[in-house]
């Protein structure tokens, strides 16, 4: 038997290597599908103990669609190169976050 290396791990699929655009649009549109409210944070720190979420904008109360969450992905992308980014959803109804994954780790 194999011990695996030490490597930190970031939310929902960290186990997986990155999501492509593609895997993105599908997990957004399970959320937009069930009524979610999208939004995108972001963090400097790759420490877990040290991690603090900021909100990008507002959360995208709107979207109709995974390609307008992509394009406000890549806008905070081009932002913030060197953080973290992952999208969180919420269910209005429930009141509780029903998402989280990681969508950009910095090289």
């Amino acid at each position: 038997m194999q011990t695996l290396a030490v490597e930190r791990k970031y939310e929902t699929f960290s186990y997986l290597p990155p999501l492509n655009d593609q895997q993105i649009a599908r997990q957004l549109q399970y959320a937009l599908s069930n009524g979610y409210s999208p939004a995108i944070e972001f963090s400097f720190s790759g420490k877990a103990e040290e991690l603090v979420w900021t909100l990008w904008k507002l959360p995208l109360f709107g979207a109709q669609s995974p390609e307008e969450v992509l394009s406000e992905i890549q806008a905070c992308k081009q932002q913030f190169p060197n953080a973290y980014i992952r999208v969180v959803a919420f269910d209005s109804i429930r009141q509780v976050q029903t998402l989280m994954f990681l969508v950009y780790k910095p090289l």
